[in-house]
């Protein structure tokens, strides 16, 4: 069995001083790519920052045979994104790998939680992963070559007490995840989205007992697959945690259609069950997807 090397790629990590993302640094180092180690360094809710924790994954790359540069930039600005993408750039020359993995939490619930709140959160993963993502992309796209994972949760999926400003910003990463993954198409750039369920520093007091059995070290696999020059899927989710690996898709029902005359509210009532229903769904690859199926309906 051929391994699958990354000679001569280069990857930015964000959020690689710790948990997920030192794990992915750490083996795409040892598989031969030169690795941008981004990590503000800070605390688990986003304050303070620092350089040690960045510092000392590179060292463990280095120190292991591979080659790698430590950023301190933050991903919830323009600025800091662009800064990020410009250190590959200027240490190694090129791009070919961003894997969006910092992240913060803020948990309340909705009925307690302040718009101070919502938006810090949503500056890290939502518009962090696009700030950083954007400059990327315009190099990759030159290059004809891309690979991009967006990290997700099932709090943003399916739902979960107490995170809203965390699910939507992980749900809006989906959104994300589609659209460059559609426009990356013919550039060769693949765009897909991890849920993971591990052990971190965000998730140590959420996990219970299960915690020793997610550990970083499962996600790894999967993530460093998804990047490599091997995987041709794209537009795709994937729900990764303690050794299981499973696809989750948005699908679309083939519904109720009434032709000709706008449905009345008491005919959306009478036929409910056949518009809820999944039935025969498909998996849309794009909106243009959705649209067949309406004209096909209305045609039918």
């Amino acid at each position: 069995m051929s391994e699958i090397r990354f000679d001569n790629r280069v990857a930015v990590i964000t959020g690689a001083g710790g948990g997920l993302g030192k794990t992915y640094a750490i083996e795409l180092g040892r598989r031969g790519a030169k690795v941008v180690v981004n990590d503000l360094g800070g605390a688990a809710d986003g304050s303070g920052g620092g350089t040690s924790m960045a510092d000392q994954v590179v060292k463990e790359i280095e120190e292991a045979g591979g080659t790698a540069v430590a950023n301190y930039d933050s991903v919830s600005t323009p600025e800091g994104g662009e800064a990020i993408i410009q250190t590959a750039l200027d240490n190694f020359g090129q791009i070919d790998i961003v894997i969006n993995n910092a992240g913060i939490l803020r948990d309340k619930s909705f009925v307690k939680l302040s718009p101070d709140e919502l938006s810090i959160v949503l500056d890290v993963h939502l518009k962090g992963a696009f700030y950083v993502s954007q400059p990327a992309f315009r190099v990759m796209k030159d290059r004809g070559y891309g690979r991009f994972i967006f990290t997700a949760s099932a709090a943003g999926i399916f739902g979960n007490f107490g995170q809203t400003n965390y699910g939507a910003a992980k749900m809006g990463l989906v959104g994300l995840s589609n659209v460059v993954a559609v426009e990356g198409a013919k550039y060769n750039i693949k765009s897909n989205v991890i849920a993971p369920i591990a052990l971190t520093r965000l998730t140590e007091n959420l996990l219970g007992p299960m915690a020793e059995k997610v550990l970083p070290e499962h996600i790894t696999p999967i993530t460093v697959y998804l990047c490599s020059e091997d995987c041709e899927e794209t537009h795709a989710i994937y729900s990764v945690g303690g050794g299981r690996y499973a696809r989750v898709f948005v699908g679309l029902a083939p519904g109720w259609t009434k032709k000709g005359d706008v449905a009345s509210v008491e005919e959306i009532r009478d036929n409910f069950a056949q518009i809820h229903e999944p039935g025969e769904y498909i998996i849309p690859g794009s909106i243009s997807d959705e649209m067949v199926v309406m004209m096909k309906a209305l045609q039918d």
